[in-house]
């Protein structure tokens, strides 16, 4: 199955019988010799990808990208997921065929987000997945890692993010939890600023706005995973915004971000940190706004590499933990959500997250 990308700016979605074909209007060109003096052509469509409708399930467009009413109608009549970004990757929102016609499921995911205890646990199940997830992720970087001092800064970190995993065993409270999840982030990105040369610019994780370009890196990569994890919970019939870990806020989606946790290290850190490893990319290949609100970007060179390195990495087989089985890490998404909707409903006891 296929997820379409637009991020061709001008460029048209359009429904051909069946199918979904992207275009765009090619520059128009002079007149051959002959013609009256002045006149050029008509401008062209070009087309920029086409994809049978059975073999999508996701559509994500960037910025100014247009899509037809016929297009749409046949997307939603075939249960694709749309997703908007801004043409930066920001979130913007999604359409699709319907809301949840799951009530009992959505009942009583309302009275689990009411349940400290029951919240409780499953919140520490998701944090312990991600900080082995974290762990495994600096024990994978470690050996290319050729300086003693940096060697011992990683070292020092994974012990650290170890220590706070047990220690969150002991959590009396989701606010005592985020306290060990908060120290072990801190461990593991100061680690992570060890992996990355001076250049990046890398002093921790901030993102409001990203300040730097591995920041602005991360930032993307994590817009995409929460665009995947929000459509495995729709799948489901669950809601977004009623998780058991990040705080229920206005506009807050904390059950996908809540989700997204053990998929992080995983699905984005990973494929980023390996993209500069290899020298695929660069900070000189990032463009510098000189804006507050924005003063890194990763541009149109980037933006195609990260996408599809992000696809590679989704796609990629890992053993999906609770069920013992082989899937795609995009699978396992879905399949976490599904089996956070099972405990929800009392059908199995405990959540249990993926670690690789």
């Amino acid at each position: 199955m296929t997820v379409l990308h637009v991020r061709e700016q001008g460029a048209v979605v359009r429904r051909n019988v069946e199918q979904i074909r992207v275009t765009m209007k090619a520059k128009a060109v002079p007149q051959e010799a002959g013609a009256e003096k002045g006149k050029k052509k008509p401008p062209q469509q070009q087309l920029l990808a086409h994809s049978p409708i059975r073999e999508l399930t996701q559509l994500v467009v960037y910025g100014n990208v247009q899509i037809t009413t016929q297009a749409v109608a046949l997307l939603l009549e075939h249960d694709v997921d749309i997703v908007f970004l801004s043409m930066y990757g920001k979130f913007r929102g999604r359409l699709t065929q319907s809301g949840s016609k799951f009530a009992k499921l959505r009942h009583a995911q309302l009275g689990l987000s009411g349940d400290t205890t029951k919240s409780l646990a499953i919140a520490k199940a998701i944090v312990q997945a991600k900080l082995a997830n974290q762990r495994n992720t600096l024990q994978m970087f470690l050996p290319s890692q050729r300086d003693g001092a940096k060697q011992q800064i990683l070292q020092r970190s994974i012990s650290g993010i170890e220590e706070m995993r047990r220690a969150g065993h002991g959590a009396r409270s989701t606010d005592g939890l985020r306290g060990y999840e908060g120290k072990a982030g801190a461990y593991y990105f100061d680690a992570i600023r060890q992996l990355l040369d001076a250049s990046w610019q890398f002093k921790g994780r901030n993102y409001y706005p990203a300040p730097d370009p591995f920041n602005a890196l991360l930032s993307f990569g994590y817009a995409l995973l929460q665009k995947d994890t929000t459509a495995a919970l729709q799948v489901v019939g669950l809601d977004p915004y009623l998780g058991c870990f990040h705080a229920l806020e206005y506009g807050r989606p904390s059950l996908t971000l809540d989700l997204m946790e053990e998929f992080r290290p995983l699905a984005v850190d990973r494929v980023m940190l390996g993209l500069v490893a290899t020298g695929v990319l660069k900070p000189t290949d990032f463009t510098y706004t000189q804006r507050k609100e924005r003063p890194v970007a990763l541009g149109d060179a980037l933006i195609p590499k990260v996408i599809e390195a992000y696809e590679q990495q989704v796609n990629s087989t890992i053993h999906h933990t609770a069920s013992g089985n082989e899937n795609t890490l995009r699978r396992a998404i879905e399949l976490q959500a599904r089996i956070f909707a099972r405990v929800v409903m009392g059908e199995r006891r405990e959540y249990a997250g993926v670690v690789a």
